[in-house]
């Protein structure tokens, strides 16, 4: 078991991961309870896929009733900080980074499956109806900080997470107990539609990322002049985050390198940006989840 958990870290170090860590399985009730309470509140907004399969979110068993062992890793996908005019968040300036993890957890679970007969491994990119946050604290890789963001000592919130999960038993990492956020507030401060209510506690229907993205049709009247410059997500509360500013580190992984014709771009260009442009410039990139009316729309809610 020792010798498997060791070469499964190892490989996953070779496939380009920052972070890894391995969590026990279990049903928590206190992570049920917020998840629960903030749905109720209505806080998930019009994203309907995080109500839909509560059940499999709230308890790993439901998802997946022979899990043993959830490897939780860490890719760093860092930039900079968006200077543009207009302004696209950083995970989102290269290629789709879900075909980019996949493509490495498939190579990590074939690994496995050599090393390991007749294991069932599930693999997970963010889609999945997993807590993956909170599972990355139980693997040990960092604490979710108040903007409601996993932070890592060595590469800040800069980290997409992914997770492969098995049914057989690997070593486990000792969960991520501190929170080191201290008495610091600056992603609450800082936040221009006061999306983080409380402490830990995020309304989606207020933050620009849910807005710009997920968000269907127009603007609630309240937020129609707050999108602070923002066309596509935000990253307000990372930037001013101190652990950010600090430790962040850019990106090896050169499908994340920023896209030119996005850091080119002025507003003049965005604002007559058209639909083949469109097409051309996110061929393959996260922003095509807004689509062509979604991202129009952002733009000219920023003119």
């Amino acid at each position: 078991m020792l010798k498997l958990t060791k070469n499964i870290k190892n490989k996953a170090y070779e496939l380009g991961f920052q972070k890894i860590g391995i969590a026990k399985p279990d049903f928590y009730s206190q992570d049920s309870e917020r998840l629960n309470k903030w749905l109720t509140l209505g806080y998930h907004g019009k994203m309907d896929w995080m109500k839909k399969r509560v059940n499999e979110r709230e308890n790993i068993y439901t998802y997946f009733p022979e899990a043993k062992s959830i490897i939780s890793l860490g890719l760093n996908y860092f930039h900079g900080k968006s200077t543009n005019e207009f302004k696209i968040s950083n995970y989102a300036w290269g290629k789709d980074y879900h075909d980019i993890i996949k493509k490495k957890l498939i190579k990590l679970s074939d690994f496995i499956k050599l090393n390991k007969k007749n294991v069932k491994a599930l693999m997970c990119v963010d889609t999945s109806p997993i807590m993956e946050k909170s599972w990355a604290q139980k693997a040990g890789i960092g604490w979710i900080g108040k903007h409601t963001n996993l932070i890592t000592r060595d590469y800040g919130s800069w980290i997409f997470l992914a997770e492969i999960i098995l049914d057989i038993d690997l070593i486990f990492d000792p969960i991520f107990e501190d929170d080191l956020c201290g008495s610091c507030t600056a992603c609450i401060d800082y936040c221009p539609t006061n999306a983080i209510v409380d402490e830990y506690v995020l309304d989606s229907r207020k933050c620009i990322s849910y807005l710009t993205i997920e968000h269907r049709g127009d603007f609630p009247v309240e937020h129609q002049g707050n999108l602070d410059s923002w066309i596509y997500g935000c990253d307000i509360c990372q930037e001013v985050c101190p652990w950010n500013e600090k430790f962040s580190q850019k990106s090896i992984e050169d499908d994340f390198k920023p896209n030119p014709e996005i850091l080119k771009k002025k507003k003049k260009d965005w604002k007559n940006l058209t639909l083949d442009e469109y097409k051309k410039i996110f061929k393959g990139s996260p922003v095509k989840r807004t689509k062509y009316s979604g991202l129009k729309r952002n733009i000219s809610k920023n003119l």
